[in-house]
């Protein structure tokens, strides 16, 4: 849709395949927690979201109070996964038990009437992640979901973000990446 919109509007668009590094990303993100880790994609960009975001110098997130986290899935909010149709049940199943001690539920993402799986920019489908507890070490969290046959990507952005800047009752803070190894 931004693609269209941007078109519409006359304005110049490029791609990672003519500009395969990009000096700035400004996006917001859905959670944040205190080591600036990242849930994004909740509107079901975020294959393309990373890939953009990974090929940048710098990555600034500016997010409201309200999605600021003690930790990466606090909101009880969706974690999006990205899978590839082929046998969905099957990768949704494996997804579903991967986090048992957190209370994870896995659903497919249905939207319309009919409620039909949502379909990605890529043709794929999203599976939801809900977690009623903290799911311990993200890194180890990514690796897991990653080594689930069917599945193409997840929402957690990991390290990613350089700058993040938040708008609150108080007025407006920036903490940067460079801040936390100090």
């Amino acid at each position: 849709m931004t693609e269209e919109q941007a078109t519409e509007a006359g304005i110049p668009l490029s791609d990672l395949e003519s500009h395969p590094s990009v000096d700035l990303a400004i996006d917001g993100a859905d959670e944040v927690d205190p080591q600036l880790n990242l849930v994004k994609g909740r509107g079901g960009s975020l294959l393309r979201e990373k890939m953009i975001e990974g090929a940048c110098e710098t990555f600034v997130v500016i997010v409201d109070e309200s999605k600021l986290v003690d930790h990466i899935g606090g909101t009880g909010l969706a974690l999006p996964v990205e899978v590839i149709p082929f046998c969905c049940n099957f990768t949704v199943e494996r997804l579903r038990e991967l986090f048992p001690d957190s209370g994870c539920r896995a659903e497919l993402r249905r939207v319309g009437e009919k409620q039909v799986p949502f379909v990605t920019d890529n043709g794929n489908y999203i599976v939801n992640l809900y977690f009623e507890r903290d799911f311990g070490d993200l890194n180890e969290a990514s690796d897991r979901i990653l080594r689930i046959p069917g599945v193409v990507e997840h929402g957690m952005f990991l390290g990613m973000a350089t700058t993040l800047i938040v708008a609150g009752k108080l007025g407006v803070t920036v903490k940067e990446k460079s801040e936390l190894a100090g």
